[in-house]
């Protein structure tokens, strides 16, 4: 007789992080639910898949989604939901979460929140620091694993500093561009995450999982647009242009929602640094990769959708082969 697969709950399952996960959970040999607001959609686009409805503020709903699991990935963040409100509906969420994971009998819930940031961060900032402190207060053993920024086509911030070295040969230099982080493929956050739900934990507890290179905005804008093709674009440095102000441009020049890229752009006004690379040691992952493979995969996965269109289309073009022309 064979044993039955233990099965986790993918919340978050049609998000950017989520779409990645499934793959990897599968072959780890994990029986993968997912979960989604809308299943009808999600079946249509992914139908051999093992959906479930799933509204995070309700405990039936959360309750039903849990029912035969034995583990869970949180991959919620109610940023992209729009509400004014969102830092205090998260925290009521991971509260519904924890609870019902304890009903259910989970063994460990996964979380991926956001490398901790000074007292002044940003609202988006602290609320995925405290979702991970509510679901660490939980009975449920939960990993909360911390990344700054993640590079992968479908990753918001990856959205923005793509679109801004792609179209700007000549931009204003914030002062929040001189703050460090250290980017992390999503490769190697799929990894982490599946890596979390069997690694051995006493109690709850959190690591970060930062990328192998710290580099600033800066640095970041200028290997995107190496990798891209296009000339290096031009900074002039403006001190007093602020990270809610700059958000303003911001806007004008990338894809990505505004009410979510402004969140993301005011928190990048200080350094997201990890305080240790502990996790990958622990779990013997150490081949991270680097900033630039993993921005060139993310660049080799947009080709799958169609052209850019419209006068920002038009801009890229033009630019790419200035760039080709300038090397």
């Amino acid at each position: 007789m064979h044993e039955a697969r233990r099965k986790v709950l993918l919340t978050g399952a049609t998000g950017f992080v989520g779409r990645h996960a499934y793959r990897a959970l599968v072959d780890a040999g994990w029986a993968v639910r997912c979960a989604t607001r809308n299943v009808a959609v999600a079946e249509q686009r992914w139908p051999n898949r093992e959906w479930v409805q799933l509204d995070v503020s309700d405990a039936a709903s959360v309750s039903s989604a849990m029912t035969g699991c034995n583990a869970a990935l949180y991959l919620v963040h109610g940023m992209a939901t729009h509400s004014d409100d969102f830092r205090r509906e998260e925290i009521e969420q991971a509260q519904t979460f924890a609870a019902q994971a304890e009903d259910a009998g989970l063994s460990r819930i996964v979380y991926l929140g956001g490398v901790a940031a000074p007292d002044d961060a940003s609202e988006h900032l602290r609320s995925r620091e405290e979702v991970g402190q509510v679901l660490r207060a939980g009975s449920v053993p939960a990993l909360e694993l911390r990344a700054s920024m993640i590079v992968g086509h479908g990753s918001l911030s990856w959205l923005i500093v793509r679109d801004l070295a792609a179209r700007l040969p000549l931009m204003v230099l914030p002062r929040w561009l001189e703050s460090r982080t250290e980017p992390v493929a999503i490769d190697d956050i799929v990894t982490a995450l599946v890596l979390g739900l069997d690694m051995e934990m006493s109690e709850s507890t959190w690591y970060d999982v930062p990328g192998p290179e710290v580099l600033s905005g800066r640095q970041i804008l200028e290997r995107t647009a190496a990798v891209l093709g296009v000339r290096e674009p031009l900074m002039i440095a403006v001190p007093f242009l602020s990270p809610r102000l700059s958000s303003h441009w911001v806007r004008f020049v990338t894809r990505a929602d505004w009410s979510v890229a402004r969140e993301v752009v005011v928190g990048l006004k200080t350094d997201l640094i990890a305080e240790d690379h502990r996790f990958w040691e622990l779990t013997g992952h150490h081949e991270l990769v680097a900033f630039d493979a993993a921005a060139r995969t993310a660049l080799d996965a947009e080709h799958r959708d169609p052209p850019i269109s419209g006068p920002w289309g038009l801009v890229e073009r033009v630019l790419r082969l200035l760039g080709r022309h300038g090397s």
